[in-house]
């Protein structure tokens, strides 16, 4: 009776609380979202995050991951929830996944996997977390908090709802801990066994981001720096992992006829990817003054107009603009006195400092933004040698003086005043994009020598072995596949 008066105790301060029971680990959840919440969540999160980060603008390929994803995706234990698959233009190793069926993956472990199976395992890996809702899981259990603060700890770390600045901080896009990651792996495993995939690519690819690290630690002590620690999909397994095994293997073992790895059609499907920099994404609207030697990046489709006395940036519709004016340093003026001595201000709101590319300055806001007067919204100075660069956001249509629509603006306006820095050599001369190519190895063919002919750095011969799977040694037989870059 005891027992039984214990668990009804149990339940009403469950469903009290929020309980809802979680289709992917068949018990209850003690969580304060409902699904269509979550899904609302994930939504608002996606669309801010594509607003601030360069997306993989390949057709082909993203219908590609998509397919995959989805094959995946319904096989899982939320085969009813909309799944979302994005190709995020970085050469960072990484995937994860935002709540409500958002799922990303980064062009540059594409760029090391070697076949349809090992990507399925990634995005099978991401989707376990959404099924089990780590993301909601872990944020509601602590404190019980409001779905806005639970948004803007997912989203920022802090708790300003809706800024998007830290999200790869975030546990979304670093791992949620040892346990939700195993679990994840658990349910990624069967859901590739489920969609035909052999679920022995995961542990394949736990291999090679294994030896991704092994590569940084060694390049680290060469250089004399600290090793950069491995975040991503996957990072709380060691190589030879016996609990990620068990699961792998509880998953099921599929025939030896019945197993999808497709290794042909991943090469088919990668062949020309970019790799390293993407210097056409990164330099995209990026503006050069060659005489003045500064760089500054505007939003991605406005034009640009050097006039006589200033250069004025436009956005498309005409609603905002950015101006950068120059004139001689007063001496060694601090950079607020001088915004305020120029703009005949007491006060700017939310001042702050500005420290970048070894350059100082300040920004703040005006004080009013609603009255109808021809002042900026956002100004800023930076110093630059012997000149100060004065930076003016402003937005110009009277239909976009909506609270949400001003700060997006601002946050366009700071974005563009953080990219101003001295201009490089590089920015002179465009960079060629490098590619991923397949060619058949023959009896002379080795690392070393391919290296030679590859510019991709002094680690040319340890990047062919880790973008083929033969690091640190090992040598590719005559007739056998290997990735170059071109």
């Amino acid at each position: 009776m005891k027992t039984i008066n214990r668990w009804l105790a149990s339940a009403l301060v469950a469903v009290g609380a929020g309980c809802a029971f979680n289709p992917a680990t068949k018990s209850p959840d003690l969580v304060l979202m409902s699904e269509g919440k979550e899904i609302s969540i994930g939504k608002e999160m996606h669309e801010k995050l594509i607003e601030s980060t360069p997306i993989y603008q390949d057709p082909i390929l993203t219908a590609y991951v998509n397919h995959v994803g989805q094959k995946v995706a319904a096989a899982s234990d939320r085969p009813d929830l909309k799944y979302h698959f994005t190709i995020i233009d970085s050469q960072d190793i990484n995937a994860f996944a935002l709540p409500g069926g958002y799922v990303y993956i980064n062009r540059g472990l594409l760029t090391y996997l070697h076949s349809e199976a090992e990507m399925a395992a990634v995005l099978a890996h991401e989707i376990g977390h959404i099924t089990a809702r780590h993301a909601v899981r872990q944020k509601t259990a602590a404190t019980g908090a409001s779905v806005a603060s639970v948004l803007s700890v997912l989203v920022t770390g802090s708790g300003v709802v809706g800024d998007v600045t830290n999200l790869y901080s975030t546990a979304a896009v670093k791992g949620y801990g040892r346990e939700m990651e195993l679990e994840a792996d658990r349910f990624g495993a069967q859901y590739m066994f489920n969609a035909g995939y052999d679920p022995q690519a995961m542990i394949n690819v736990i291999g090679l981001l294994k030896d991704q690290e092994t590569f940084a630690r060694r390049r680290a002590r060469i250089e004399g720096k600290k090793p950069q620690t491995y975040h991503g999909v996957f990072s709380t397994h060691p190589r030879n992992d016996l609990r990620l095994q068990e699961v792998v293997k509880a998953a099921g073992t599929l025939p030896e006829d019945n197993k999808e790895t497709k290794v042909a059609y991943y090469r088919e499907k990668t062949d020309g990817l970019v790799y390293g920099d993407n210097s056409r994404q990164s330099n995209k609207n990026r503006f050069n003054h060659k005489r003045l030697g500064f760089s500054l990046l505007f939003p991605d489709g406005w034009t640009v107009a050097n006039q006589r006395s200033s250069i004025v940036g436009s956005a498309p519709d005409s609603s905002a603009t950015i101006t950068i004016k120059v004139a001689k340093r007063d001496g060694n003026q601090p950079a607020d006195m001088a915004l305020r001595e120029e703009y005949d201000l007491r006060k700017l709101e939310q001042g702050e400092k500005l420290q970048q590319y070894q350059l100082v300055g300040h920004t703040g806001k005006f004080p009013n933004l609603e009255k109808e007067a021809p002042d900026p919204d956002r100004v800023a100075v930076i110093y630059y040698g012997s000149r100060q660069f004065m930076l003016e956001g402003k937005v110009t249509n009277s239909g976009s003086q909506d609270k949400e629509a001003l700060e997006k603006y601002d946050t366009m306006f700071l974005t563009s005043i953080r990219s101003f820095r001295p201009l490089r050599k590089t920015d002179i001369v465009e960079k060629d994009i490098r590619r991923l190519r397949y060619v058949k190895a023959n009896e002379k063919t080795t690392f070393s020598s391919l290296a030679k002919h590859m510019e991709i750095g002094e680690y040319a011969e340890e990047q062919l072995r880790l973008l083929n799977g033969y690091y640190p040694r090992g040598e590719p037989q005559p007739g056998e596949w290997i990735k170059i870059v071109r």
